[in-house]
Formats: structure tokens, sequence, C-alpha cells
């Protein structure tokens, strides 16, 4: 990812899992280790970036990567504990090994477990920082080959950290402890905390807390260092979400994320190890997102993310997609946007900048909109290369919230997302919007740039078989869904229960799958709710769900339809029109039995009606051939 609207994709072709990410620092190209014990060197620098080098490890497992800043060795650590160089421009191995045994030195006879982590010293890049898992820290000296310095600490390791003069650095623990070390006494760590552990009442040790997975240690010239470490936290919250702590001086801040941390970077002001390091941001990689921390300001807000990586947050159930749409549209949308959106973000500009990217000549307004299974929808501007989100509107808002275990509740016809949004229409010049959801409603937004309180206007709509009514051919017609539970094995319960016994005898059976709010309702500028449409149960079965959906906003009228039937809504006056089962809308005569009106003469008609009971006479059975391609 670079600056917005700048990214790119690059798949191994291998599928195995990516362990470790190193970038040549401003040479346009980049490291990664993967699964099956492979590194590859990507070109950055060509529009579809490839490899150029691939080494594979036969014999050993890679557990961790470090590439010092300009320099041409690589150096790998492996799982057995030896740590191999490759050299960056042949991308072949060099041949020098640091082999366990002779880094941990001969008076411990157990293996050190795997390299967990490498650096080289800020001071002098000739001594490289061995870290391995159980605990034992060791600083090498690559031009002598031995150790200069061995470290032991009975907890085992997970990320070690400089202090940019290279006299000291940290390791982070699997106890939730952090360790400081100092070079001159390698004996013991001259501090050890555990952030988030209690204290003890009786003096002992704080307890310990989860591990740190990772941990950063980051110097500023005219303020206390930052140390950022993911993971830590105790015990006994359960229920905590993962998060990231930033220390800085006595002050100890969490941040709470949505989603299990991945990984994190600190960026700072200079590449050069040796220098004070400035940091002013944290990127956080989650499992769904990816976020930016602003070290600058003492709350640490997040910077808004201009990539669209939240677009699945809930699964896109359905999208449109728009092109030349007037051009205010864009502006309007974004301005009503933007007023209601979290507050608390930086005000500073994104921070990831790389790359450069030029507009192409034929630009024009493209909106895409995508619905959700949570019933919300997001407008984008996808004018430029990356999709951009504008306005997002939850169709949620207009229906009361499920209480569980009320009798009532049991009139819905889908248990998991009923606010999901099946279709949706759009007209871009009156800004008319109308969504179809998959519990059989529709809803129709107006858009407004003032803010209203007001009550939802609702309707509803009987779409049923009214198999008696119609005279046919064949008496003996039965209606296409005899019995929904065994179409839909979660209705089993709904259709003969509650409903129809509550009701008998009176038509209550009436009744919409969801309960539009009843109270006045503040709306924000932005879309308004301005008339909810719902199908409801007839005789205890359920309504279908909504199959097409069309809206004229020059007449004001929305048209839906299901395998049921068809209704047209005046949406201005707020009425239904028409309302009509499939079988009158298949059968010979006019149900409504509205003569057309026409200037021309009345034989004219006769002509046209004689010959529309010709044909239902040639085809009697087509009525009987709609309803078994309906049950089929």
């Amino acid at each position: 990812l670079g600056r917005p609207g700048v990214d790119c994709y690059c798949q191994h072709e291998s599928g195995a899992a990516v362990l470790q990410l190193q970038f040549l620092i401003n040479e346009g190209a980049l490291v990664s280790a993967s699964a099956d014990d492979a590194l590859h060197l990507w070109n950055l620098r060509q529009k579809r970036p490839g490899i150029l080098h691939s080494l594979k490890f036969n014999r050993e497992r890679i557990t961790y990567c470090h590439l010092p800043f300009q320099s041409k060795w690589l150096y790998v650590g492996t799982e057995r504990g030896n740590t191999h160089i490759v050299n960056i421009e042949s991308f072949i191995l060099s041949g020098y090994v640091i082999m366990w045994n002779k880094a941990i030195e001969l008076s411990t006879k157990t293996h050190p477990g795997p390299v967990v982590h490498l650096s080289d010293s800020p001071r002098d890049e000739g001594k490289l920082l061995i870290g391995y898992e159980n605990g034992t820290v060791v600083l090498w000296d690559l031009r002598s080959k031995r150790a200069d310095l061995r470290a032991y600490y009975d907890e085992a390791i997970h990320s070690v950290a400089w202090h940019h003069e290279g006299k000291q650095f940290m390791c982070s623990h699997s106890d939730g402890s952090l360790t400081l070390w100092n070079l001159k006494s390698p004996n013991r760590p001259f501090q050890t905390t555990i952030p988030h552990g209690k204290i003890q009442r009786d003096g002992k040790k704080p307890e310990s807390c989860k591990p740190i997975l990772k941990v950063e240690y980051k110097t500023c010239k005219n303020s206390e260092p930052f140390v950022i470490f993911s993971g830590g936290l105790s015990y006994d919250k359960a229920c905590r979400r993962p998060s990231l702590t930033i220390m800085h001086g006595k002050a100890i801040t969490v941040l709470e994320m949505d989603h299990p941390i991945v990984d994190f970077l600190t960026l700072c002001e200079t590449p050069y190890p040796n220098e004070f390091q400035e940091p002013y941001a944290v990127v956080v990689l989650l499992e769904k997102d990816l976020i930016v921390v602003d070290l600058t300001q003492s709350n640490f807000p997040i910077f808004e993310n201009p990539y669209p990586i939240d677009i699945h947050e809930s699964p896109v159930t359905c999208t449109e997609y728009f092109a030349d749409c007037p051009p205010d549209l864009i502006p309007v949308l974004y301005s009503v946007g933007a007023k209601h959106k979290k507050q608390g973000y930086s005000n500073k500009e994104w921070p990831i900048s790389g790359g450069a990217w030029n507009l192409g000549a034929q630009t024009y307004p493209e909106i895409i909109i995508t619905g959700h299974a949570d019933g919300s929808v997001k407008f984008w501007d996808a004018s430029a290369i990356t999709l951009q989100m504008l306005y997002k509107l939850k169709t949620s808002k207009v229906f009361e919230k499920q209480k569980l275990g009320e009798g009532k509740a049991t009139a819905e016809i889908v248990e998991e997302d009923p606010f999901a949004v099946q279709m949706m229409y759009w007209c871009p010049e009156s800004r008319i919007f109308c969504v179809a959801g998959v519990s059989a409603y529709v809803v129709v937004y107006r858009f407004s740039k003032h803010e209203v309180n007001t009550e939802i206007a609702s309707l509803e709509v009987r779409l049923q078989y009214e198999v008696e009514d119609i005279i046919t051919p064949e008496p003996e017609i039965i209606p296409p869904f005899p019995d929904a539970s065994s179409q839909l094995p979660s209705l089993k319960s709904l259709s003969g229960s509650t409903n129809t016994v509550a009701c008998e005898g009176t038509m209550k059976d009436s009744i919409p799958c969801l309960s539009v709010k009843t109270r006045p309702v503040r709306m924000p500028p932005g879309y308004q709710a301005d008339l909810v449409i719902q199908l409801v149960w007839v005789d205890g079965e359920p309504p279908q769900q909504i199959t097409s959906l069309a809206v004229n906003s020059a007449y004001g009228l929305v048209a839906f339809g299901n395998c049921n039937g068809l209704a047209v809504v005046d949406f201005m006056q707020k009425t239904v029109l028409l309302s009509m089962g499939t079988l009158d809308l298949y059968g010979s005569s006019d149900p409504y039995q509205r003569q057309p009106r026409s200037p021309r003469k009345s034989k004219q008609f006769a002509a046209d009606n004689f010959c529309m009971r010709g044909l239902s006479n040639f085809y009697p059975d087509l009525t009987k051939r709609i309803r078994t391609s309906y049950q089929s």
C-alpha cells in the first residue's frame, strides 16, 4: 500500500503462507520469507511486481529474517537455532553460518530453541544480536566469529528491540514481562516490568500475564522514549479485546482493537538505527483491517483510512454501479457522510505516501453502492483508482430491535440477518433510493440536507394466491406452496402456531415480519426513510421474499413482486394502487375489469377482447403450467 490510489498485489505461486516481509528501504524491492522455507526477492519498480530471485532451504526451516538498512547481507534464522547469511545482490548463501552451539557456549548442554530475533547493533553493523526462544540472547561479532556477550533469562523470548545508542536492548517475554538489558552487565536485566501485572500485596513480583508478542523501543530527542507492544494483558480479563499498549514516560495507554493483531510497525522520522528515532505513527495490521495511530497527539487518535479495507465489514449481499452521475452528487454525498463520521480522527494527512499515480484523462463520476447482510448500505466514489467511501446508511434503523423470547418474534421469516439488503434501486437525478430486504419489505428513501424528527410512514400489502375466486377450467387447483414448512425448515414453528391461533375467525393474520418504529425518529441529513412497505403473513403462511423491484421517481411509483404476485405503490400519496396475485396476472381476463379508454372505435375493443378470450381457450393449461413451474 502506498499513497491513496497506489497499491499492488503479488501472490506466491506455491500458495505457502507468508512468514515475514522486509523492504530494501528506498530501493523499491522486498524480501519475503514463506512457510515452505523459501526466500524471494520482489522487484517493486515495475508496474506488475515480479520475483527476481528465489532461494529454497532444504534442510532447515526459516523462522526469522533481518536485513539491516543499506546492507547487502540478509540474516536468516532457523528452527534449529542456526543463522545463515545471504548476499542480497546475488541471492545466494555466503557460506557463513553461526551455529547454535558455537553461539551459546559449550557449558550449556540444552538446545536454545529456534531463532526468534535477529538485529544488528545500531552502533556497529559488525555485531549481530541473536535471540533464541528459550530466553538466551547472544551478541555475535561477525568479524572475529565469536560471541561478545551472552544473556540468559528464564522466560521464553518473543521479540527484542534496541535503544538507538546501541548500549541497551529490551526483550519481551511469554509471561507478559519486559526486560531491559545493559551491554556492560549482561548477568541480569537492570529493569524488569510486567506492565499489565497486578502488584501483589505481600511485595512478591507482579502476577504473570499473557505473552507480549512484539515490542518496539523508540527514542525521542525532546521527550521520553516510546515503548509499544502487542499482547501482555492480564489473564483475568477474559473478555478483553486484542490490544496495543503505548508506554510513554509514566503514561500507559491501551488501545483496544476490533480484530486480532497480526503485526504492527512504528513509523519513524529516520531509517538510520543509530539516530533518535522520533516515532510519529504506528501501523497496526489486524485480521480484517489496517489502522494507523497518530503518536504526535497525546490521546493517540487514528488516521482516517483512505483504503476500502472494510468493504466486507458486513458481507456484501448486492451491488449496483452508476456511471455519469450528476457532477454535484459525489460532493453532496461526501458532505452528508462527513458530518456524521466518527469524531476523534487525527487531523493530519494519511502518513503512508509512497508511489505516484496520475488520473486518466477520461475521469467521469462513477458510484458503486453495496448492500450488506446487516442492513447497511454504503455509497463509494469509484471515479479514481480506489473506492472511497462517501456515505453509509443503516436501513435497519427504521425497525424496532427484536427482543428475543417475545411471542411476536415468531413473525420473522429469517433467523440470521433479518435486515440483509437484497435489491437496491437508485435514481441519481431525483436521488430517490429504494431497498428491498430479505424480510419481505421495501423502504423508500428521500435525500435531504436537513435533519428532521418525524414518524416513519408504513404500508402493509397482502400478496397471496387467491385461488378460490378464479374461474378456471380446472377447479382442483391447489396453492403452489401447500406447506411452507417443507420449503423452509426454519418455519416449522411459525406456520401454524401463534399467528393463526390468536386470530382465528378474524383476519388478524395480516402481520408483517418486522415492526416499524412508531415513535418519531431523529433522522440526520442524508437519506431519510419516507415509506416502509411490508408484505404480511396470510392465513398462517409467511410472505415470500421480494424478487423484483422497479421505481419511477417521476410518477412517484414503486413496483415490486415475488412468486405470489405484484404490487404497485404510490409513495407520494402513500397508498397501494395495485396488488395482484400471479394467477390474476396470467389470467385471461382483467381481474380489475377496468375498461381502457382510448380514442379508437368501440368495435376495435370488442375484437381485442375476443382475441384475448380466444387465446385463453387455446391455452387452458396456462395456469397449470405457471403453478408447476413455481413448485419446481
